[in-house]
C-alpha cells in the first residue's frame, strides 16, 4: 500500500486516480469491477484526472459513480501504481500514471453520467487481470485481497 502523501506527489507525468471496485461473493471470494473505455472499447477501471478539492482517493470514488454508477467505500491508501500511455494529440505519447484506490462496491446507481457510454461487467480476479493490457495493473488485480484492508 502506497500513503496517500506519496500519492500526491508528481513526478513531471500525468497523474490519475482509478478505482478497483470489488465485491465479496458468499464462498467465491470477490469479483472485480471493469469497464469499457469509451473510445476503444477495452477493458479498464474507473478513473480519471485529480480534481479541485478532492483527495486523490475521492477522485476515484467520483470517477467510478460517473462512469460506472459505483457506490461504496474508498480505502484512502492506494494498491500501487500503473503507467499507461496517453494521446493527447496524435503526435505524442504523454506518459500517465494512475494511483489504484480499492473500492467496496455496496450498490450500483439507476442513473450516472455515463450511462449507457460503457459495457460495465462484473469478473473473477484471475479474468479481469487477463481482460486488462497493463502489466502492472494485471499485477495489482492479482495480489488485491480485500482481508487485508
Amino acid at each position: 500500500m502506497v500513503p496517500i502523501q506519496q500519492v500526491a506527489r508528481k513526478s513531471g507525468k500525468s497523474t490519475q486516480f482509478a478505482a478497483l471496485c470489488y465485491r465479496l461473493r458468499k464462498n467465491e471470494g470477490h469479483e472485480i469491477l471493469l469497464i469499457t473505455s469509451r473510445r476503444t472499447g477495452r477493458w479498464i477501471m474507473p478513473k480519471g484526472w485529480p480534481m479541485k478539492g478532492m483527495s486523490p482517493d475521492e477522485t476515484a470514488a467520483q470517477e467510478a459513480f460517473e462512469e460506472a454508477g459505483v457506490k461504496g467505500s474508498i480505502h484512502d491508501m492506494s494498491l500501487g501504481r500503473y503507467r499507461l500511455g496517453r494521446n493527447r494529440n496524435r503526435q505524442s505519447q504523454r506518459p500517465c500514471e494512475a494511483f489504484v484506490f480499492p473500492l467496496k462496491v455496496r450498490k450500483l446507481a439507476r442513473k450516472y453520467k455515463e450511462k449507457g457510454q460503457r459495457k460495465i461487467r462484473w469478473f473473477s480476479p484471475e479474468t479481469a487481470a487477463m481482460l486488462v493490457r497493463e502489466p502492472k495493473l494485471k499485477k495489482i488485480i492479482r495480489r488485491f485481497d480485500p482481508k487485508l484492508l
